[in-house]
């Protein structure tokens, strides 16, 4: 079974993103700040992260650069979840070492399906 990381603070996101995992047979697990996210990260193996940029603790790039040095998530999709839409958020992004930079507000169905298609991809 498929593991996903949802670290966001924006409840309503995080329940519509664990309602759309969940039913396509994802185990889900929250973090609602950096903390939380770290704690999970050195606990479990991942198949997908969607971090948000501007959390309480630790923004997002320092949480997808901190991932991007841990062996046990070297197979992890990185996901940026963010309402920061400006070209040089999103270079910022995937400079640090995303997969993917998506903006609020989204599609749930239309989000869905490009993450479910980022996993398919191999890694790089």
């Amino acid at each position: 079974m498929r593991k996903v990381l949802i670290a966001d603070d924006e409840p309503n996101i995080v329940l519509s993103l664990e309602f759309l995992f969940r039913k396509q047979g994802f185990t889900v697990l929250i973090a609602r700040n950096g903390a939380e996210a770290r704690a999970i990260l050195e606990q479990h193996q991942l198949d997908l992260i969607v971090l948000d940029i501007m959390m309480p603790d630790e923004d997002g790039y320092s949480l997808c650069r901190h991932i991007r040095n841990l062996p046990s998530q070297l197979g992890a999709k990185v996901a940026f979840l963010s309402a920061k839409s400006k070209e040089t958020d999103i270079s910022k992004g995937l400079e640090t070492g995303a997969d993917a930079y998506f903006t609020k507000p989204f599609s749930t169905r239309t989000l869905l399906a490009k993450m479910l298609e980022l996993l398919d991809q191999p890694s790089s």
